[in-house]
């Protein structure tokens, strides 16, 4: 059995790729949830990133928390460490002195009479006079310490009974035996000499109010009225040493949170000094930017603050008076333009009048005469073409131009910019193509202006393309329209796309205009596009052609978020090496079954209702223009051409 499904995958195929499908979706929910945890936490990064003050004084709480953090464990440490070292020097002393006392009474003589005859031997057993001991020892005290006596033993045995704690007397209803930890009962019971540790006093079921108390536990081996060894030990409580540094923690802890909060307060303040001004000019400078060119800082006094605050006064004030300058040089050009405009069309109909009378007699006149009249009538008719320019010049100037807007097909449009340019696209000996006009392709604009503009890009396209096809692209996405204008001319140099809607600007000045263009063709298409709302682009490389693209919102009112014809085409230089790059590298990972599917230039997917490309910038000239430059060897050879 091979184990194959009858698709020709193998069962480890199948549940391989369901496998990766599993991955796929959960790294997708993954997704989904990282980016639902995320949305409420926006607005809090979102306030972190803008407020400067927040961030200092946040800084500030951290800084003053972990010197605050850091000082007391420090204080608490030395101030812990002081107390037991005092207090076991203290409780060495007083065990030393109950140890000499209680060896001093096991060594004493006997006597029958006198005052000390409960200290005597006579008449006792060892029994009754250890109890008489530990209540002598531990009379002494009042609360300080307790004493315990253990019999000797090993003190392997924790039980009671063993012979380790056989006998065991305690004061204060001490427990013996859980009191005193076995580690000190096995040093004591092995060596001669005091120890010490650190323990709990546990009480009997007799004081079962009294909770276990921390102490210091030192002990020693001594002998009895007999000269039988038993150990003593001397119980220490640490209760006050532990409300001391209790009260000492609290205190730290109170007075570090009143010097972080009040760090924090100055902090606060200090910082809302410098940044207040400093929102206030951001905020007058916005107020500027949007034209309001009044707007003035306060200043008051003569700190750093105060002098920031006069120079930016001082240059509002010069950007103020130089845009009022410039505004009214402005006012004074575009009026002497449309004044001038004007003016010259009475001139101008006396002189076409004139003209057009020689024009129509010049078959009279002699051959050199003739040719005069028809450059008159050529020249005047360029005259009038450049006035009606540049009052619809001075009209987008002065803010005048109206839109009217009503929804067309731009495909009419095209065919009749492509009916007037097909005389001077035969006499170049171009060919004009149309692609994506199967569709309709609606869109709310002004049908005059939009031929006008296309017009302009057609034409200059034609003129500029030395003779090869001329492609003009249609296409509609999402909320908008385009139509892109392709030639395989001379191309554009780099940074020319910048300055090509620039007024009377021309790529070669020393270029004839077949045409007889006046120079403002594009100058009135890019604000006729930006009138629309639309954005009008260039793209070129030297020796490679040109593409004008032209973008406009499918309803008036419609903001562009994107374009659906690229700016840069898919056949220019670098689309056409990225692709080969592409197809270099995928073919060692292609199958030898799959090797004749694969095209030269890969397509794009399309994706239903989204834009291809992510959206352009604004439309200002040249935005979004891109120029290749020519490779150093091709240059060579072209300027080899040129010069021959």
């Amino acid at each position: 059995m091979s184990g194959r499904v009858p698709g020709g995958l193998s069962p480890w195929r199948l549940r391989l790729g369901r496998l990766f499908r599993d991955r796929a979706s959960s790294s997708r929910v993954l997704r989904l949830f990282v980016r639902l945890a995320r949305r409420p936490l926006l607005p809090a990064v979102r306030m972190w990133r803008r407020n400067i003050q927040l961030r200092v004084v946040a800084a500030t709480l951290l800084i003053s928390l972990a010197v605050v953090l850091a000082l007391g464990f420090v204080v608490i440490a030395q101030v812990s460490r002081g107390l037991l070292e005092a207090k076991e020097e203290a409780a060495q002393s007083q065990a030393a002195g109950g140890f000499a006392v209680a060896q001093e009474k096991a060594n004493a003589p006997a006597t029958v009479d006198g005052p000390d005859a409960t200290d005597n031997k006579v008449g006792r057993d060892a029994s009754t006079w250890m109890n008489s001991l530990v209540k002598q020892l531990a009379s002494g005290g009042q609360t300080a310490f307790e004493v315990v006596a253990l019999g000797a033993g090993t003190g392997d045995e924790a039980l009671p009974g063993t012979q380790g704690v056989k006998g065991a007397r305690a004061s204060g209803n001490v427990d013996p035996t859980a009191s005193v930890p076995l580690p000190l009962r096995r040093a004591v019971n092995r060596a001669t000499g005091a120890f010490k540790t650190f323990s709990e006093i546990r009480y009997t079921s007799g004081d079962r109010a009294k909770e276990p108390e921390p102490a210091l536990v030192i002990g020693k081996r001594l002998s009895d009225i007999n000269g039988d060894p038993y150990d003593l030990y001397y119980l220490f409580p640490l209760t006050q040493e532990e409300e001391s540094l209790n009260l000492i923690k609290v205190t730290i802890v109170t007075a570090g949170l009143f010097v972080v909060v009040l760090l924090c307060g100055i902090a606060w303040l200090v910082v809302r000094q410098v940044v207040t001004p400093v929102r206030m000019a951001a905020g007058i400078a916005e107020r500027l930017s949007a034209g309001r060119l009044q707007e003035r800082m306060k200043v008051t006094g003569e700190d750093d603050i105060a002098r920031l605050g006069e120079a930016f006064n001082k240059m509002a004030q010069n950007l103020q008076n130089k845009i009022q300058q410039l505004e009214e040089l402005s006012r004074m050009q575009r009026r002497f333009v449309s004044d001038v405009s004007h003016e010259l069309r009475t001139p101008l109909t006396t002189v076409r009048m004139a003209a057009d009378v020689i024009h129509d007699a010049r078959v009279d006149f002699d051959p050199i005469t003739a040719r005069s009249a028809e450059l008159l009538a050529g020249q005047l008719d360029r005259f009038e073409s450049l006035l009606a320019d540049l009052l619809e010049i001075s009209r987008f100037d002065a803010g005048a131009a109206a839109l009217e807007a009503e929804p067309i097909d731009l495909r009419d449009v095209v065919r009749r910019v492509i009916d007037g340019a097909e005389p001077l696209a035969e006499h170049k000996g171009t060919r004009i193509r149309v692609l994506g006009d199967t569709q309709p392709v609606i869109a709310e604009a002004d049908a005059r202006r939009v031929e006008r503009v296309l017009r302009n890009l057609v034409v200059n396209a034609v003129e500029h393309g030395e003779g090869r096809d001329v492609v003009v692209r249609l296409a509609s996405a999402g909320g908008a329209v385009a139509v892109a204008v392709r030639d395989y001319g001379v191309g554009l140099k780099p940074g020319e796309a910048t300055r090509v809607f620039n007024r009377f600007w021309r790529a070669d000045p020393a270029r004839a205009r077949t045409t007889g263009g006046t120079g403002l063709g594009l100058s009135i298409a890019v604000e006729d596009a930006r009138l629309h709302g639309g954005w009008l682009q260039a793209w070129g490389e030297p020796g490679g052609g040109s593409q004008f693209r032209l973008t406009l919102p499918r309803t008036a009112d419609e903001p562009l978020r994107g374009s659906p014809i690229p700016l840069e085409p898919e056949d220019s230089r670098g689309n056409r090496a990225r692709a080969a790059a592409e197809a270099a590298g995928g073919a060692a990972e292609r199958t030898p079954a799959a090797s004749g599917d694969r095209s030269p230039i890969p397509p794009r997917s399309p994706v239903a209702g989204a834009m291809p490309v992510p959206a352009d910038p604004t439309a200002l000239p040249g935005n979004g223009a891109r120029v290749v430059a020519r490779p150093a060897e091709q240059a060579q050879q072209e300027d080899r051409a040129d010069g021959r």
